[in-house]
């Protein structure tokens, strides 16, 4: 995979916070940003996915049922 740099603005807390945890981990900041950068892309595409598939489902008319909902928030109420 290729490597491409890329600058951007940050405030001074979050960069000490980024480089404490780089020597923590011993590793350099580049690393940190990366990881935090792929920690990041993961979730938000896995959640843009998700709503593109809701909507899909949407389109075609594929709706819970009434019976569907209420079992679902029967289960989801009944915490012990």
């Amino acid at each position: 995979m290729s490597k491409e740099n890329i600058t951007f603005r940050i405030d001074s807390d979050r960069k000490a916070a980024l480089d404490a945890i780089a020597v923590g981990m011993n590793c350099d900041r580049s690393y940190i940003l990366n990881e935090a950068a792929a920690a990041y892309l993961e979730i938000y595409q896995w959640e843009i996915e998700e709503i593109q598939k809701g909507i899909a489902e949407a389109n075609t008319g594929d709706f819970a049922s009434d019976e569907e909902i209420k079992a679902t928030f029967a289960k989801l109420t009944n915490v012990y």
